[in-house]
Parts: C-alpha cells; structure tokens; sequence
C-alpha cells in the first residue's frame, strides 16, 4: 500500500469518527460519555465501511467507473421521465382511478429504481454506441476490445521480441512506459558491467522496434512517484489503462493471479510455439554429451528443446539419425525421447532405458 492511499483512508476513517461523534453530542442528551462512545464507535464503523467499499471496487477499472457515471445520470432521467408520466396518468384518468398516498409512493420509487437500473445497464453493455463529447472518446466495451500490451524490462532484453513485433501480431498494441525507458538510461551508466550490458542491449531492441514502421510502438508518460518498485508501478499502469502485461520473467505469473492484472509471458507463448514430434518420426540431431543412462546420448534442437537418444553416447560431436519415441511434457519445456537409427544391436533395451531415464529425470525435477 503506498502513502497516499494509507493517508486518504486515516484521513476518512478520522473525518467519519469527528462528524458522528459531533452530531452524537450535540444532540438533545448532550455530552456525555455514552454519547462520545457512541459517536467514535459508530464513526469507527462508517470508517471500516468505507474501506471495505474501497476493497470491494479495487478492480473496478476507471473507464467501466465513467460509464457507470454515465448510465446513472440517464437513468437518473429516465426514472424522473416515469414518474411525470405516472403523475400525468393519474391526474387525466383521476375520476376513475384511485389511489392512497402510501400505494402512489411505492409505486413512484419502484419506477424511479427500475429507469435507474435500467439506464446503468443499457449504458454497461451499449457503451460503444455513444460517445462522450469531452475528451472525444469513444467508449469501447472491454469484451470486444483487443487490449494493449505493456512491455517490461525483462521483455526488452529478450530479441526474441523483435521477431515477434515483425510478425504483425503486436501492431498497434505495444506501449513501453517512459519510466522503464529512464530506469534502463539510469542502469546504462552503472558501473556494474553486466546490468550496463543488459541496458544497452535493451536500448537496441527499443530502436529496433521503432523501425518497424507497422508496429506503431508507442510510449504511456504516466508515471507514479510514490511507488519504487518497477513492477508495481507497471501493474497500476496496467489497470489505470486496462493493458495487460507482455513479459520475460517466469517470477511474474504467481504476481498476476494476485494484482488481478494478466501478464502473459514470453517464454510460455515460446514454448508453445515449439514444434511437436510425433511417435515414429524420423528427425537429424546432433549428440553434444552423455545422458544418464549407459550409451544415451543428449542433443538440442534450435528451438532449445531438449532430445535424449538412446544408443547416441557412442556418436558424441556428430549429427545422427534418430526415430521419435515419445514427446514428455515437463514443467520446463518438452523432452523428446528417440532411438538412434545409426546404433547397432542397440534397441533390445532402447524402451526399458527410455522408462528408466524418464523416472530419473522426474524424481531428479521433485528434488529440485
């Protein structure tokens, strides 16, 4: 919780205290101290009301709040509109129909509620047919809009990027916030070589997306002094906005289920993104080291994934031919588990080998 927020809610919870313990006291039993304790404990809950509200609407965006401000004020209108008109009614039709002040009430305050209800509702879900004449925009319903993408730091050192942005998928989407491209200036001038690295690296990319001219990259210049941390400044960013999150951090997916704002990340879209083997499928691996297991042998395809082939110890340094046994999915990626068409002699035990590697390789993983 930043300063701010912790000295508005003080400041009410103080302001609820003083206003009822006034009243309490200064009505017709006077002061006295069963007045006063009233007074705070009453104002005391009025205090915790107001926060637990405050809690409520805490993912209650700033556009869906305009639109309902909106859709009260009609609604406001319509039920006045209603009522005039029952009040007509009655007064054209009065001989034939009677009605006691109570019952006439009732009614007016069930039709007052109901053109309320109905004109918050109408303005929710048709916002994209009206427009709102200051500032000039068009209030576009969350359901059919394509959300931006806020990029963090983590995204910027990752080229990775680059290509992506190329694809077209981003275009028109991809906001960096200027206070992420200050912190990356301000780590370019660290003595420390490895963070001045990463910061230069992260500045190419930046222009590198500037020069594709369909992406249309743009910059936000929102910025929130009171908050230090980085990320916390990108997630209130991204529900000031509505945007969600594009990043290269494996950290961020437990923050986002916790802050109500989605963060896709990088390395997920990668891997699903990898190419899948099929059983029996013949592929051309490299064999770059030794595996767990007698006569195994480890490659990597471009994509990083990792291959384990049974028979390919003996062919470290080559590229050999291998037939796909099965695909694993792992919590790190995808394994591949192949037989090596160049061993001979050597499939006798290729699938007991195969079993016992892949339990290895799991209670290896639960350890970690």
């Amino acid at each position: 919780m930043n300063v701010a927020l912790a000295f508005t809610r003080v400041l009410f919870v103080a302001l609820s205290i003083f206003f009822l313990t006034t009243y309490m006291i200064s009505g017709q039993g006077g002061y006295t101290s069963t007045n006063l304790a009233l007074g705070v404990l009453m104002g005391s809950a009025l205090g915790c009301l107001l926060i637990g509200f405050d809690l409520l609407f805490k993912r209650f965006n700033l556009r869906a709040f305009n639109i309902a401000i909106i859709g009260l004020f009609i609604g406001y209108l319509m039920g006045q509109a209603l009522v005039l008109i029952l009040s007509a009614v009655l007064n054209i039709s009065s001989a034939s129909i009677h009605l006691n002040p109570q019952t006439l009430e009732v009614i007016q305050i069930a039709l007052f509620l109901f053109g309320i209800y109905t004109g918050t509702l109408m303005s929710l879900r048709a916002a994209d047919e009206f427009y709102v004449s200051i500032p000039f925009v068009k209030l576009t319903p969350t359901a059919h809009k394509k959300k931006d993408l806020l990029v963090d730091i983590s995204v910027l050192s990752d080229a990775r990027v680059i290509d992506l942005a190329g694809s077209g998928i981003l275009d028109h989407h991809l906001v960096i916030p200027r206070f992420l491209v200050k912190e990356i200036y301000a780590q370019a001038e660290v003595s420390d070589e490895m963070i001045k690295t990463k910061a230069r690296r992260s500045l190419d990319v930046i222009k590198k997306l500037e020069a594709i001219a369909e992406l249309d990259l743009r910059y936000n210049d929102t910025d929130f002094p009171e908050v230090k941390d980085t990320m916390s400044k990108m997630i209130r960013l991204a529900r000031l906005v509505d945007a969600n999150i594009l990043t290269a951090d494996i950290s961020r997916v437990q923050m986002a289920s916790i802050e109500g704002v989605r963060i896709i990340n990088l390395h997920t879209l990668s891997n699903a993104l990898k190419p899948l083997m099929q059983a029996g499928e013949n592929i051309k691996i490299k064999i770059q080291r030794y595996g767990k297991e007698p006569r195994q042998g480890v490659g990597y395809l471009e994509d990083g994934t990792m291959v384990v082939v049974n028979g390919g110890g003996q062919f470290i340094g080559e590229a050999i031919d291998a037939q796909v046994l099965s695909v694993k999915h792992t919590s790190s990626g995808r394994m591949i588990f192949c037989n090596a068409l160049d061993d001979e002699g050597g499939y006798e035990e290729s699938e007991h080998r195969h079993t016992r590697y892949n339990n290895t390789y799991h209670d290896d993983h639960e350890e970690q």
